[in-house]
């Protein structure tokens, strides 16, 4: 059919490039699977659990393909000048580094520039905006948001359930530390911007305790809950609910306009005398 040929054109180009000669591999050997005798055999979930494996390893190969791509098409410099006003004259070809991410590690090929007594350049990291560790934006991102939510033992574990990376639980702490690192100069730049208006200024804050499983609680309570007897096996006696629970903030800072209202508004409650309650703004939450 006509429609089909740009696409079979493009896949024979794709055929040329010898960069992604691993991700066509990849490709096809999953694409051979799915059609065989054994995947028709196969429940759905072991199905699904094969294409998330193979296909994290495929998005890895062409990650690693564009990456050598870039690297081939890399043309020396006669010299590379760095912030310290020092050029560097000598070009060392093919370097290589790590780089860990959400479909798994690849190795970013560059060049360096260098001068005896000064640190190397690498014009390609600053195109690709690569960081000073090994760890990609992706991956530095999907450590934040699981930070976020649980303990970094669980966030861990959901990164490596979750993609084709692995973070270790000291490396995460690290990341989360560097994400976080603009908090203060962040929120001091918002405290900065005043509103001018009389309306009024509203800050609502609430907490409730959370019960955690043991290996979410927090170093030391984790230590005091290991020594407690309960007297009951299969549930906690009255009074029993220390050292068990993490507290859970959420705050809240917003503008809003008076809402006044008669009396016979407050206490009748049908529609008719029901009104629209003014919006607020500048709304800011933390937790």
């Amino acid at each position: 059919m006509p429609a089909r040929v740009p696409m079979i054109e493009a896949y024979n180009n794709l055929l040329k490039l010898e960069s992604f000669i691993s991700a066509t591999q990849q490709f096809e050997a999953l694409v051979v699977y799915l059609a065989s005798q054994g995947a028709c055999l196969e429940q759905h979930g072991n199905i699904e659990q094969y294409l998330q494996t193979a296909g994290n390893e495929l998005l890895r190969r062409l990650l690693q393909g564009h990456l050598d791509h870039r690297a081939t098409h890399e043309r020396p410099r006669q010299s590379v000048t760095g912030a310290d006003g020092i050029r560097r004259t000598y070009c060392r070809q093919s370097v290589p580094r790590r780089l860990a991410t959400v479909f798994g590690e690849v190795t970013v090929t560059r060049h360096a520039y260098q001068k005896r007594g000064h640190h190397s350049l690498y014009p390609m990291d600053q195109e690709l905006n690569l960081s000073a560790d090994k760890y990609s934006d992706g991956l530095r991102q999907r450590v934040a948001i699981e930070s976020s939510k649980s303990s970094f033992d669980e966030t861990v574990r959901s990164i490596a359930f979750n993609t084709g990376g692995a973070v270790p639980k000291r490396q995460s702490m690290q990341l989360v530390t560097k994400a976080a690192i603009d908090f203060e100069a962040f929120y001091q730049t918002r405290a900065d911007q005043k509103e001018s208006t009389s309306n009024l200024l509203v800050i609502t804050t609430d907490a409730k305790g959370i019960v955690m499983h043991k290996e979410d609680l927090r170093e030391t309570t984790k230590q005091a809950a290991a020594k407690q007897q309960h007297k009951l096996k299969s549930r906690l006696s009255p009074g029993e609910k220390a050292n068990r629970k993490r507290m859970a903030r959420v705050t809240s800072v917003y503008t809003t306009p008076c809402f006044e209202r008669t009396p016979e508004q407050i206490i009748r409650s049908n529609k008719a005398h029901n009104v629209k309650r003014p919006s607020i703004t500048n709304k800011r939450i933390w937790h």
